[in-house]
């Protein structure tokens, strides 16, 4: 029995999570559905069911959105859930473990190898290599299609700091880069960093940060979720700020309490904001901005609507932009498909919920894309990329940053 199941006596079984579930409302089926998984989950902690393949795949298929958890009635904490029910199954899944788990594990965990695999992905796109191994086939063979299709172009961005921005504000902070963010958002980094400065902050960057975690504890890999996790905690700990551009590790960094409880944790989660949250609170009227005509549609990420609560900031930080049309993307109710690793290890139904996206975005005259998440931004420019629309998706800061004055 895990005791971290028993919080799935609260839910009702109401019914009313069901039209906020994205794989419910595309497939029809309640063990798809939250109140389905979590009859699912009971079965399998009161030892009713095994761990077959067929209760694994509903609890697997699950896009952890928390879309339901933000609207339940009875405030079953579902997110807490889902991952003891995938810490659960993972327990009951012993592998050895294979060069792939070894160099995962050293990517989040370490700067150097996230660093080292940046330089080696330029040498890959810039050398002629990427057009020669998508013609020959090799990858569709090897099973990273998929994957390989997803990773940006990288390039040079125009970002610099301003010299004409010098920090006079005695508190610190400290940007959160996470890891996949730091290999292929170079130029939200560098705008978070740029507007930060230009409030008047010194910015640093924790050296021995790392993942925030996220990915190792939905997967259901806890132990090494929670390493990753006090390693942070140790990071950030003289810092008076925390800043993440990434709202899923952002959501993540928020909840660490809830899996460390002790008083760094607490306050590492009290001095942390989302970048967005964290410029509007201190914007003051000396940063001046060029005028920007452009009609712009904002996606809002799960993790930043349902888990940190600001899914308005982004509106209200691009609204200071002089002649900015800004709209929210129809649909932002329902999950983009992205869901960290989900697009990749559930293409169909991630695919399915991103060509909802794709349409909303077809039946509006948009000129540019904007979301707060790494993985979400990387999933729609996927699509859009194979739809043939020339649609840039950039985060907030980097459209903010683009038009601060006096930079470039």
């Amino acid at each position: 029995m895990d005791k971290a199941l028993d919080a799935t006596d609260r839910c009702v079984m109401c019914g009313m999570c069901l039209p906020h579930c994205p794989t419910y409302m595309k497939t029809g089926n309640e063990a798809e559905s939250p109140r389905g998984r979590i009859a699912l989950m009971q079965a399998l902690n009161n030892g009713q069911l095994g761990p077959d393949e067929n209760l694994t795949g509903h609890i697997e298929s699950c896009l952890q959105c928390r879309a339901c958890e933000a609207m339940c009635p009875a405030l079953v904490p579902y997110g807490e859930l889902i991952d003891a029910a995938h810490a659960l199954l993972q327990s009951n899944n012993k592998q050895h473990l294979r060069l792939a788990e070894l160099f995962r594990r050293a990517f989040l965990k370490h700067r150097v190898v996230r660093q080292l695999s940046g330089l080696l992905l330029i040498g890959y796109q810039r050398s002629g290599l990427q057009t020669l191994t998508r013609k020959s086939g090799a990858l569709e063979l090897l099973g990273l299609a998929r994957a390989e299709s997803i990773i940006p172009r990288q390039r040079r961005f125009r970002l610099e700091a301003g010299a004409n921005h010098r920090p006079h504000k005695s508190q610190s902070v400290a940007l959160f880069t996470g890891c996949v963010a730091e290999l292929f958002e170079h130029e939200t980094l560098a705008a978070s960093r740029l507007l930060i400065s230009a409030l008047g902050y010194s910015v640093a960057n924790a050296e021995h940060q790392c993942c925030c975690g996220a990915l190792d504890l939905h997967a259901g890999r806890s132990p090494q979720a929670l390493t990753l996790m006090q390693r942070n905690i140790e990071a950030f700990a003289e810092s008076d700020f925390v800043v993440s551009s990434a709202s899923g590790c952002g959501a993540m960094l928020l909840e660490y309490p809830d899996h460390i409880d002790n008083s760094e944790s607490r306050t590492l989660a009290h001095k942390h904001f989302d970048i967005s949250t964290f410029l509007l609170d201190h914007w003051n009227d000396d940063v001046q901005l060029e005028p920007l005509y452009r009609h712009v549609a904002v996606h809002s990420p799960c993790s930043l609507r349902n888990v940190l609560k600001c899914s308005q900031q982004p509106f209200e930080l691009l609204q200071k932009i002089p002649g900015i049309d800004v709209v929210e993307l129809p649909g932002n109710e329902l999950c983009c498909g992205a869901a960290g690793n989900y697009m990749m290890t559930h293409p169909e139904m991630a695919d399915s919920l991103l060509q909802d996206k794709l349409e909303h975005i077809k039946e509006h005259d948009i000129d540019t894309l904007v979301s707060s998440n790494i993985g979400c931004a990387l999933h729609l420019q996927a699509g859009l990329r194979r739809e043939g629309l020339d649609i840039e998706v950039v985060h907030p800061v980097t459209m903010l940053a683009r038009q601060l004055k006096g930079n470039f």
